[in-house]
């Protein structure tokens, strides 16, 4: 059977290499981007099984950018196909502006599945995408 899947979009390369480590200790397959642009791009051509995404990146609201460009409700959306893959979403908005966030019920307002707040906590990152891959 094939690891699943992990694309992980975050401009800081030690963040992305201690997900890395993490994940591919626990059998998933991790791919990174360090930004929006080159993360749409990887998520056509290797069909992520789960995304964990920052927020701040080239601009502080890219990842809600990206959440809003997969999750778009538009038929003509060129990523249409990719909308039902999971979303993590990393932030350290909340530290920084002193916001809160958390995803909707009805996923209008923030298209994610789940939020973890920076500096991440291995064991719940792990916890959530072991729920989300097996949903």
């Amino acid at each position: 059977m094939e690891r699943p899947k992990i694309l992980v979009v975050d401009d800081d390369p030690d963040v992305v290499e201690l997900i890395r480590i993490t994940l591919e200790a626990n059998d998933y397959q991790v791919i990174g981007a360090e930004n929006g642009t080159e993360g749409l791009r990887l998520i056509k051509e290797i069909r992520p099984d789960l995304i964990i995404l920052d927020v701040m990146m080239d601009t502080i609201t890219e990842g809600f950018q990206v959440s809003y460009q997969l999750r778009s409700p538009d038929p003509q959306s060129e990523y249409r196909e990719f909308s039902r893959i999971p979303i993590i979403m990393l932030t350290g908005i909340s530290q920084k502006m002193h916001m809160k966030f958390s995803p909707q019920k009805d996923g209008d307002y923030l298209p994610v599945d789940e939020f973890l707040e920076k500096p991440i906590r291995l064991e719940a990152l792990l916890d959530k995408v072991k729920q989300l891959i097996h949903k």
